[in-house]
């Protein structure tokens, strides 16, 4: 046997030789690992400490910044209140923190600010600044006196500095005037400043065509009964045309009058009036107190009569009050249109035009009746007497004509703002009533209702017959309850049927035509009142709904099946329609607001018959939303109806006969006022 000096033999060798190997490469991998995990171990600990720190930023673009100290900037945005420290921008040689060392001009000024995690780290002032007359704006771009249109920044922000700082946008600028500046950024607005609020004294109208049939003007033709300039062309350099008194001028649309910008019409002293030949009111060819401009837009050329609030009274009052009312229903009126003017002045309705009304019923009917002495008289004895509520803001000075004994609040146009108007409210318009507010003074709550609105002379209300026509007369022995609020007593079916019925001499207008009425559709016409849903429903679809799987929803009518019934779903305050159902074999529709009710239950044709016979035509829409409604039937389906109604117009604020009845009994414009706008007071603007 071949053995070693170990006394193993050859086959025993090999097996240890292989062992140790075996061994030896046990021993690499263990060390190897090992290596690996210190490896990463440093490597992780090396991450840990010399990963670089990423800052956050953040640009804070067109803020308002209000202050600046030692300590950090407060800033305004987006109508939030914001503090915030300086921070850190490098270090020094020893390794100290060096911070940011702003400018303290920055201060009032629109800028940008850098934040760096949280800190500022730059600010950057915009100090490029304009200010002119602002005479139009849009999404777009502000056209400004002496600068032309200028575009706005898609990111501009507007702050108004008077009072209470406050986010605004170019909506609320007052055109006509340069109390705004604007900050300039590479050419473009990018800071809209409202920087002080002042009595306005001009109103700017935007002036229709011949029966206001559209608010632009093909081929206007201009004279005026004095001298006067034409003035137009670059900003740079205005021409200006001089011309006699009563000389023409055509302006056609291509005319280059136009071809920089606006065109301006000014009479040689303040007394003097621009006629509009091109022209016609019910009064014939207007003439216009103040100044005119003239612009080319796509639709035709726009008019804007620039002229006095007050001299703009004198045209407006006796287009909205016949000018043989008492003076103090007229003084009352004036108020109330000086007041409705105003606020458009703050917020004007064509912006795009730089235009805060215009002459149409759309806002306050100007100009269509001729001037008269004594609306004139009334404007000028409250001159600068605006309405404000108890908050401090102007009143909404709404009116209509006439009452049927009560009015009702701002929920019938079921806007959003309506249940925030609280001084319009729904009560009794008797001599009773007032004398008790007036004299004797009410509850909180303005509770007062004169019982006999709707009693008998023995103190019970009367209903009306149940058939189709018939007369009224029945009684049901109940009585009203004085300490009830009246606007929420009519409410009910029943009350209001009686009130409705019934004539209470008692109230202010009981003798006027319009405060009973009756209206009656011989002939129910389903296809028209089908077009009538359908147009209402495309003007506002949430007003208009369609009983489904058993609730009202909007859904589009394309159809309507053969009516069974028409009834009132509701009544708001005072007993105005809120919701009428027009139910068919099919269907339940639901009609919502007074507006909507009035227009769908209006078959065109049907003449309204007054109280005192007299008959009025009714093209568009029924006199008011005060009334009751019978139907016919034939074979289960309705195929006529009638309504019982009284009043004129919506009923929400002041009535016009109502006024001139109470200025008739001896009250003042100011008690009348305050009678229909609950806990508003008068102020005179100019004051």
């Amino acid at each position: 046997m071949n053995q070693n000096k170990w006394g193993l033999d050859k086959s025993q060798r090999m097996q240890l030789k292989l062992f140790i190997c075996l061994l030896g490469i046990l021993l690499f991998l263990v060390l190897l690992l090992g290596k690996l995990f210190l490896t990463l171990m440093r490597d992780e600990d090396e991450d840990e400490i010399q990963t670089p720190h990423i800052p956050v930023l953040q640009m804070l673009t067109n803020v308002w910044v209000m202050e600046m100290n030692g300590e950090g900037i407060t800033i305004f945005r987006d109508g939030q209140r914001e503090n915030y420290p300086w921070g850190a921008i490098g270090t020094d040689e020893e390794g100290n923190k060096v911070y940011y060392e702003p400018d303290l001009s920055a201060r009032e000024q629109v800028a940008d600010v850098v934040l760096t995690d949280g800190s500022v780290t730059r600010v950057k002032p915009k100090l490029d600044k304009i200010n002119g007359k602002i005479l139009s704006a849009d999404a777009g771009g502000v056209e400004v006196e002496g600068y032309g249109r200028l575009p706005l920044s898609a990111d501009y922000k507007g702050y108004r500095l008077y009072d209470s700082l406050e986010m605004c946008t170019v909506q609320d600028l007052r055109f006509g005037y340069n109390f705004t500046d604007l900050c300039i950024e590479n050419g473009e607005i990018c800071g809209v400043l409202m920087a002080k609020e002042e009595a306005m004294e001009y109103i700017r109208v935007l002036i229709g065509a011949s029966d206001y049939q559209s608010n632009f003007h093909e081929q206007p033709v201009l004279s005026c009964d004095v001298d006067y300039t034409v003035i137009y062309g670059p900003y740079d350099a205005r021409n200006q045309e001089r011309h006699s008194a009563g000389e023409e001028i055509t302006f056609d649309y291509d005319s280059s009058y136009f071809e920089a910008g606006r065109v301006r019409v000014v009479p040689d002293v303040l007394t003097g009036k621009i006629t509009l030949k091109s022209c016609t009111r019910s009064q014939g060819i207007p003439s216009y107190r103040g100044q005119m401009e003239l612009m080319r837009t796509d639709n035709g050329i726009a008019i804007i009569n620039e002229v006095l609030l007050e001299e703009y009274l004198y045209s407006v009052v006796p287009s909205e009050m016949p000018s043989r009312y008492p003076s103090e229903a007229l003084k009352a009126q004036a108020i109330c249109a000086r007041t409705y003017a105003y606020g458009h002045m703050e917020h004007a309705g064509y912006p795009q035009y730089g235009a805060h009304v215009d002459d149409s019923t759309t806002y306050q009917v100007y100009n269509n009746i001729l001037e008269q002495e004594s609306t004139t008289t009334a404007a000028k004895e409250t001159f600068g007497q605006l309405l404000f509520t108890d908050g401090g803001t102007l009143a909404g000075t709404y009116y209509y004509s006439t009452s049927c004994g009560v009015g009702s609040d701002a929920n019938v146009w079921k806007t959003e703002a309506a249940p925030t108007l609280t001084y319009l409210r729904a009560k009794s318009l008797s001599k009773t009533a007032m004398e008790a507010e007036i004299v004797q003074g009410i509850d909180d709550q303005g509770q007062v209702a004169p019982v006999g609105n709707m009693e008998t002379g023995d103190g019970n209300i009367v209903q009306p017959e149940s058939d189709f026509g018939g007369e009224t007369g029945a009684e049901n022995g109940s009585e009203v309850n004085e300490s009830l609020d009246f606007g929420q007593l009519l409410r009910d079916e029943e009350t209001f049927a009686a009130f409705i019925s019934t004539v209470n001499e008692d109230d202010f207008e009981a003798q006027e035509g319009w405060y009973r009425w009756s209206y009656e559709v011989e002939e129910l016409d389903s296809a028209h009142i089908l077009s009538l849903l359908q147009k209402r429903y495309s003007a506002n679809k949430k007003l208009i709904l369609t009983w489904k799987d058993g609730e009202y929803v909007s859904e589009e009518i394309s159809e309507l099946d053969p009516i069974t019934d028409i009834y009132v779903d509701s009544r708001g305050s005072g007993g105005v329609v809120d919701a009428i159902v027009i139910e068919t074999t099919t269907q339940k529709i639901k009609v919502i607001s007074e507006h909507n009710i009035r227009y769908v239950l209006n078959d065109g044709k049907a003449s309204v018959v007054r109280q005192d016979g007299s008959k009025a035509a009714c093209p568009t829409l029924l006199p008011s939303g005060f009334f009751i409604i019978k139907t016919g039937k034939e074979k289960e389906n309705v195929v006529r109806y009638a309504l019982t109604g009284g009043g004129f117009g919506h009923g929400v604020g002041m009535s016009q006969n109502g006024a001139m009845e109470m200025a008739k009994a001896g009250y003042s414009a100011d008690e009348i006022l305050l009678y229909f706008y609950e806990d508003c007071n008068i102020k005179n603007i100019y004051e």
